[in-house]
C-alpha cells in the first residue's frame, strides 16, 4: 500500500497538463454511453410489457461487461490511465479508433456502462504497445484499471479476436479520427484540438474507417472496496 503523500509532487504536475484529448473523448463516450443505456432500458421496458424478457445486445461485447456499472466515471477513469500509466496521449486517440472499428465490424454490440471501462483500459493498453516504445506491462494496467491480471488478459486476447488484429493505425486515418472527435465536441459548445503528435505513426494507408514491458518503482494505490488513505477514486468494481 503507498502512502498518501507519494505521489503528490507528480500529480500536482498532472492537474495542469491533463491532455485536450481526455476531455474530448470523455464527453463523446458519455454522450454514447447515455444514448445506448437508455435504447437497451426501453427495449427491456417494451419487452417486459409483452413477457418476452430482456432485450438481448452486444453478445460480442459480453467477455467486457461488468457485473454492474462502476461508480467511477468515463472522464476520472480515462484521467487516472493518463496519470499512471505515462501513455501518451495518441493512445486515447487509437483506443477509441479501435472501439469504433469493433463497432463497425459487429454493429450488433453497443458500448454501455457496463463495459465501456473494461474497453477503455484494455484498448488504451493494447494502444500504447503500437505507438510508445516504453510502456507498463497488463499487470500494471490491471491495477490502474481495477481488473485482475487474468481477466485483462483475457480482454486483451478478446479484443484482438474481435478486431482480427487490426491494429494498425495510419497517419491519415489518425488525423481523421482527431477530426471527428473535434467535431463532435464543437456540439459541446467547445472548440479544442487534440495534441497531434511529433512522428508519424506507422500503419497501413488503406484502412477504410474514419516491446517489452518496463518497470517503474511508482506504482497506483491498491484498488478495493474500502475507501483508500489515498486523494485517487476507487476505479472499476471486479465482476
Amino acid at each position: 500500500m503507498l502512502a498518501a503523500g507519494e505521489f503528490t509532487d507528480r500529480h500536482c504536475w498532472l492537474e495542469t497538463s491533463i491532455p485536450r484529448v481526455l476531455t474530448i473523448l470523455s464527453f463523446v463516450l458519455e454522450k454514447l454511453v447515455a444514448r445506448n443505456n437508455t435504447l437497451v432500458d426501453d427495449l427491456n421496458q417494451q419487452l417486459s410489457g409483452i413477457s418476452c424478457g430482456s432485450a438481448v445486445m452486444g453478445k460480442n461485447l459480453d467477455v467486457l461487461h461488468g457485473v454492474r456499472p462502476p461508480s467511477v466515471s468515463i472522464p476520472k477513469y480515462l484521467e487516472r490511465l493518463y496519470k499512471y500509466t505515462d501513455c501518451s496521449p495518441s493512445c486515447f486517440v487509437v483506443g477509441y479508433v479501435y472501439i469504433d472499428r469493433l463497432l463497425h465490424k459487429h454493429p450488433d454490440s453497443l458500448v454501455l456502462s457496463l463495459n465501456v471501462h473494461r474497453l477503455l483500459v484494455t484498448s488504451v493498453m493494447v494502444a500504447s504497445k503500437m505507438l510508445d516504445d516504453v510502456h507498463y506491462n497488463n499487470a500494471f494496467y490491471a491495477r490502474v484499471g481495477g481488473v485482475s491480471n487474468a481477466e485483462l488478459n483475457k480482454l486483451e486476447v478478446e479484443l484482438l479476436f474481435l478486431l482480427d488484429f487490426g491494429v494498425m493505425v495510419s497517419s491519415r486515418v489518425f488525423e481523421s479520427y482527431c477530426f471527428h472527435l473535434e467535431k463532435e465536441n464543437m456540439q459541446n459548445g467547445a472548440c479544442q484540438r487534440i495534441e497531434r503528435p511529433l512522428l508519424v505513426l506507422n500503419g497501413a494507408e488503406d484502412v477504410p474507417e474514419i516491446s517489452e514491458n518496463t518497470e517503474s518503482s511508482s506504482s497506483p494505490p491498491q484498488i478495493s472496496e474500502v475507501t483508500q488513505s489515498s486523494s485517487l477514486p476507487r476505479t472499476v468494481d471486479r465482476p
